[in-house]
C-alpha cells in the first residue's frame, strides 16, 4: 500500500523544512512548496490526498490557493496553517474550503493528530461539476455542447467534443487510452485503445495549438494522454 503524500506550502523554509522532517518521519510522502505558483504545480501531479497550507504566502494568500483547490474539484484535504486566531479569519478559512485549522505555533502531537484525522476521512466528496469550461482563449460550454474561440464557435464531432470535455475535466492527470475510451465512448461500442490517437490528433487541429498557448494535450508514453493547463502566479 502506498504512503499518503502531503504538500506543504510554506514559504518559511525553516518552518517548513523542521514540518517536512516530521511528517516523513511519521511515514508520509511529503512535497514542500514555497509559493502559490509552486504549490500549483505541485498540484497539477494530482498526488497529493491533503494540503498543509500557510495563509501568507509571497505571490498570493492562502485563501485564494484553497477557492482554486475546491473550484477545480481536486480531490485532497485542506489544512490551513497559520499565525492568525481572529474569528473572523477561521470562518474565511472554512468559507475557502478548507476542512481544518491550525494556528502557530502548534503542537506537534495535535497536528499529526489532526493530520491523521484528516487523512482517514478520505478525499474531499465530489464537487459539483462545472458547466462551462475555459482553457486559453476557448470557452466549453459542456450542456450546449458547444466550442467557441473568442466569441467564434467551432465545429468538432460529438466525440471530439466528449473527449474534450473528459481531458478537461481532468486537467494536470494522466488519463489511459481506456479511460478516456470509457468516458468518452459509447459504451456499446467495441473501439481499439488506439484510435484515441487519432482524435487526439484531429482534435489538437481543430484547435489550431501553438507552443505559446496557455494549454497543451500531452502523450504519456506508455499510459495515454494529459491536459496541462498554466496557471496564473
Amino acid at each position: 500500500m502506498s504512503k499518503p503524500s502531503i504538500l506543504i506550502v510554506e514559504d518559511d523554509e525553516n518552518l517548513g523544512l523542521a514540518l517536512e522532517d516530521n511528517l516523513i518521519d511519521e511515514g508520509y510522502e511529503v512535497a514542500l512548496a514555497p509559493t502559490g505558483a509552486a504549490a500549483r504545480k505541485e498540484l497539477a501531479r494530482g498526488v497529493h490526498q491533503l494540503v498543509i497550507l500557510d495563509i501568507m504566502l509571497p505571490d498570493t494568500d492562502g485563501y485564494t490557493l484553497c477557492k482554486e483547490i475546491r473550484e477545480k474539484g481536486l480531490p485532497v484535504r485542506v489544512l490551513m496553517l497559520t499565525a492568525r486566531t481572529l474569528e473572523s479569519d477561521l470562518v474565511a478559512g472554512f468559507d475557502a474550503g478548507a476542512d481544518d485549522y491550525i494556528a502557530k505555533p502548534y503542537r506537534l502531537r495535535e497536528l499529526l493528530a489532526r493530520v491523521g484525522a484528516l487523512l482517514r476521512r478520505g478525499a474531499q466528496p465530489e464537487p459539483t461539476v462545472a458547466d462551462t469550461l475555459a482553457f486559453g482563449d476557448f470557452s466549453l460550454d459542456v450542456p450546449a455542447r458547444k466550442l467557441t474561440r473568442a466569441g467564434a464557435e467551432l465545429q468538432l464531432t460529438r466525440t471530439e467534443f466528449d473527449l474534450l470535455t473528459v481531458l478537461l475535466r481532468n486537467a494536470g492527470r494522466a488519463l489511459s487510452r481506456d479511460e478516456i475510451l470509457a468516458a468518452a465512448w459509447d459504451p456499446d461500442v467495441v473501439v481499439d485503445p488506439r484510435t484515441v490517437d487519432n482524435f487526439v490528433s484531429s482534435l489538437k487541429k481543430k484547435l489550431g495549438h501553438e507552443k505559446s498557448d496557455p494549454y497543451r494535450i500531452l502523450t504519456v508514453r506508455g499510459v495515454g494522454y494529459r491536459m496541462e493547463l498554466d496557471q496564473e502566479s
